[in-house]
């Protein structure tokens, strides 16, 4: 008998909540919280009738410490699931280590004010998180998250080293507008408008934003064009696999995206710098946030697939090695099953995954941890229940 606290409402939440619905032997019991609390009443009434899940619901303002721990301490859960905004990582980890909860997210901490993320702030709280006898997964969603899991399994089972790493991220789905975002608009913008970086031979290598650009042949979607880009999983990444020389993260964008980037940020609608309109201040990205379709929304009119995994050169036995493991997830397929498009399917399967894998015990070890650092086989076994199967090539063609 387990106590999930859910917090956040988007697109990803509604996945975790589904999948954690699915999975009532271990979520006996969910809470879900936002600052709208009639998001969260959507989901229930949808739901509690096709589970066997209890499902409560509860308003909090997840900036707010006091907020938070007041919650928690009526609610009891035994883990946190926070699927709200990165910018409030800090705030929900300081409530779990007050109230004795495990913690789980999706994604790093950003600063609001700065378009930075590294794994730095989060590292930070080990020794608490240790000594309060509690765990913390960061990233657990597919990347970061998935791809992690992909580099532990393909260090434990095939390598004796891993030299080089590339992390892919295709997405084939078409929504029909002419420039949406498939997950919360403000964090996409600035991760794709940032400067790209890799790391080679234990350091950090930085381009221009879209500056070097590959064309891949994905399975299931065909041939696409995508850039390199900065992604916080590089960092810990190049920590935890052995024998690490390169490591690069890829995604998929179409022309037309990028154009449509191009001039918003020509004209400063990407800034996140404020400025003064009609007497009062506001951070154009919010604004055009604001504007922008909801990603959550894009579930029905999304067709086509996504293809996310790593590619691996290495040694075994002191002969050279490849490997490339993957999942092809169907937009279509997802919002028939949860009522979402294939990117927040992608990323809130795994978040009730390594939930569940805490709660069951798998996972559960005092301390701050990112996924790579956990045995890797009972969360891929895992992927392939519910609803993320992956793809193994022995020979895949490598990128240059």
């Amino acid at each position: 008998m387990s106590r999930a606290l859910i917090i956040g409402a988007g697109g990803v939440a509604g996945v975790v909540i589904h999948k954690c619905c699915q999975n009532s032997e271990v979520f006996t019991d969910i809470c879900i919280a936002s600052r709208t609390k009639s998001k969260c009443d959507k989901f229930r009434d949808e739901l509690q009738d096709k589970t066997k899940t209890n499902i409560t619901t509860a308003q909090v303002n997840a900036d707010n410490v006091p907020e938070l721990v007041a919650l928690m301490k009526e609610y009891k859960p035994d883990i946190c699931i926070n699927v709200a905004l990165p910018y409030q990582d800090l705030h929900i980890m300081d409530a779990c280590l007050e109230c004795k909860v495990d913690y789980l997210d999706t994604a790093n901490y950003e600063p609001e004010d700065t378009a930075k993320f590294e794994y730095s702030w989060q590292w930070a709280y080990r020794e608490r998180f240790e000594k309060a006898g509690l765990t913390a997964v960061l990233g657990s969603g597919f990347d970061p998250g998935v791809t992690g899991v992909f580099c532990a399994y393909a260090q434990k089972h095939y390598f004796d080293e891993i030299n080089y790493i590339d992390i892919l991220d295709c997405n084939g789905g078409d929504h029909g507008y002419p420039f949406a975002t498939n997950f919360n608009p403000e964090i996409n913008i600035r991760e794709v408008s940032a400067k790209g970086s890799y790391i080679q031979d234990g350091k950090w290598v930085e381009t221009e934003p879209m500056e070097i650009k590959r064309v891949y042949n994905f399975d299931q979607v065909g041939e696409k064009d995508m850039y390199l880009l900065h992604h916080e999983e590089l960092e810990s990444l190049a920590l935890n696999i052995k024998g690490i020389k390169r490591i690069r993260f890829f995604m998929t964008f179409g022309q037309s995206y990028l154009t449509h980037l191009k001039c918003l940020e020509n004209v400063g609608m990407t800034s996140i710098e404020p400025i003064m309109y009609e007497g009062r201040e506001i951070v154009p990205l919010q604004f055009l946030k604001a504007v922008l379709p909801d990603p959550a929304s894009l579930g029905p009119r999304t067709v086509g697939k996504t293809n996310i995994g790593c590619i691996f050169k290495g040694k075994k036995d002191g002969k050279d090695k490849t490997y490339y493991v993957y999942n092809v997830c169907d937009h279509q397929e997802c919002y028939k099953e949860v009522g979402s498009q294939a990117i927040s399917y992608t990323t809130g399967v795994p978040a009730m995954i390594g939930a569940m894998m805490v709660l069951t015990g798998k996972w559960k070890r005092p301390g701050v941890y990112n996924v790579e650092e956990f045995d890797p086989d009972p969360f891929m076994e895992a992927l392939n229940k519910w609803g993320l199967p992956w793809t193994e090539n022995f020979d895949p063609v490598l990128v240059d």
